[in-house]
């Protein structure tokens, strides 16, 4: 099987006001060790944000366990400096954010000014094993139209500044490209990693469930296989520029909406375009075994909604922004203690319509 491995940017918030925190640094020294699934921390360009490392993995199962991991982890470290560590991607409150200390945050700051003192918000990343450059950049040029509804599928960050923002993915929307200090800041949505044999997905927002991370990832991890199994196909000629209003689409709507068909080029609804995604690489997820949880997790999210939706049914109930930072700990941090014992909780859905 091919491995897999996430990246996710945790928010820190004070574990009484439920604001955003500058702890990630002492949290990171506060951390000892790795966790059993081999997760790591790691401080992020804010003091405001932690960001769990969890290692390769070839299951849907074992994604689930590496990212409950992984979150318990920041948690716990973010407890002992008086914390915790929630997955959402912007944050809810009005706050200032803070400088990690390094060298390198510093010539960020001075480079890009207001740009990066306004910065706060939380990405999924997802590396793919590849074997060779030309594999990857096989599956790049495939994969790409579908990252709009990766996108969509995501989507947790409907606020900013203390107000909805009428996006379900504003997080989307305030990354705009900058000039690079380094090789490291060609923040891609999608990208062939430097320093290590992966193809890397960076569209999607942290997800505000578990389940729904792991699944996202078997998602982006099958959308590479599919592609090496393949890969003379020839993807549509869609320029950047187009993808870019297609991912506007997708951060304005996410899956509550319509989105953009990367087979027709034209507005369709987000169901539609799921069960698309999800017939193209059935071959792969019934090869894996992740099938039934794939089908499950995504009709769970057309029906429910993503973290987008929570947020704004926690705030609706009282008008309050603490309420949605309430619900999102216990939504980030659910089944982290029945992780061992049920890595998955399947269920059967029919595949969306």
């Amino acid at each position: 099987m091919r491995k897999f491995g996430v990246e996710e940017v945790l928010l820190l918030v004070d574990a009484a006001t439920l604001r955003p925190s500058p702890l990630g640094e002492q949290a990171v020294v506060l951390h000892h060790g790795i966790t059993s699934s081999g997760s790591g921390l790691a401080t992020e360009l804010k003091q405001e944000q932690i960001e769990s490392v969890c290692p390769p993995q070839t299951t849907l199962e074992g994604q689930l366990q590496a990212i409950r991991s992984g979150r318990a982890a920041a948690d716990a470290a973010a407890q002992t400096a008086g914390g915790r560590a929630v997955a959402l991607a912007t944050s809810p409150a009005a706050a200032a954010s803070h400088f990690t200390s390094s060298a390198r945050f510093a010539m960020i700051a001075d480079r890009f000014g207001m740009t990066a003192k306004e910065q706060l918000t939380n990405g999924f990343h997802v590396h793919v094993e590849v074997s060779s450059i030309c594999e990857a950049v096989a599956a790049l040029d495939q994969i790409r139209v579908w990252l709009p509804t990766l996108l969509a599928l995501s989507a947790n960050s409907p606020f900013w500044q203390g107000a909805d923002t009428g996006y379900l993915n504003y997080r989307q929307s305030l990354l705009d490209t900058m000039v690079p200090l380094d090789q490291a800041m060609i923040y891609s949505d999608a990208r062939i990693c430097e320093h290590q044999s992966t193809l890397e997905v960076r569209i999607a927002d942290v997800c505000l469930e578990s389940e729904h991370a792991a699944v996202l990832a078997a998602i982006i991890r099958a959308l590479v296989e599919t592609a090496a199994r393949d890969p003379q196909i020839h993807p549509p000629g869609i320029p950047s520029s187009l993808l870019r209003v297609w991912s506007w689409e997708a951060s304005r709507s996410g899956m509550e909406g319509k989105l953009i068909h990367p087979r027709s080029g034209t507005p369709a609804p987000a169901a539609e375009v799921a069960r698309a995604l999800l017939e193209q690489l059935e071959p792969v997820f019934e090869d894996y075994g992740d099938l039934d949880q794939v089908r499950f997790e995504v009709a769970r999210i057309l029906r429910d909604g993503s973290g987008a939706r929570a947020q704004r049914q926690a705030f609706a109930s009282r008008g309050r922004i603490p309420d949605i930072v309430a619900m999102a700990i216990d939504r980030t941090h659910a089944g982290a203690a029945e992780a061992a014992a049920s890595p998955l909780s399947v269920g059967r859905a029919p595949a969306p319509d």
